[in-house]
């Protein structure tokens, strides 16, 4: 069983080396080129690999390398995507809470009454001086949360 899956994993590691291209100039000063050799005398064939060219002259990386790089690239679009969408709930929470100070600096600001409950739950309204203490507490938060 071993024997046929080395076979099977060897197969087409054999097929890549057969395959070759070759380029030549024709007698039309065309180049050609093409997977079988040049018919005819006096043409001198470059040979070229089957494999790609590999970037910087490094060694070709192994299908692990390879695997593990992807992973790698994997994660870190992850992890990208993870942060983005953290600073999107980031960015509406700012904005919810730019919105709550805006609008309770303006029911402050509108002159109607506003009741406020003690520590003990009881409701009392503001008079005049609570009213601008609260107003310049909605003004400074408002400032805060809207940069």
């Amino acid at each position: 069983m071993k024997r046929i899956a080395l076979a099977a994993a060897l197969l087409p590691a054999a097929f890549a080396a057969v395959a070759q291209i070759y380029q030549w100039q024709d007698e039309n000063n065309k180049t050609v080129i093409s997977d079988r050799p040049p018919v005819g005398k006096g043409v001198q064939p470059r040979l070229l690999d089957g494999q790609p060219p590999v970037a910087g002259g490094a060694a070709a990386k192994t299908l692990a390398d390879r695997e593990m790089d992807f992973r790698k690239r994997q994660k870190e679009a992850g992890e990208g995507a993870e942060k983005a969408e953290h600073e999107r709930q980031l960015a509406a929470q700012r904005q919810e809470n730019c919105d709550t100070a805006r609008r309770a600096l303006q029911v402050l600001e509108s002159g109607e009454r506003v009741s406020m409950r003690d520590s003990h739950g009881e409701r009392y309204y503001l008079d005049e001086a609570q009213r601008e203490q609260e107003i310049a507490k909605a003004r400074q938060a408002a400032q805060q949360s809207c940069r």
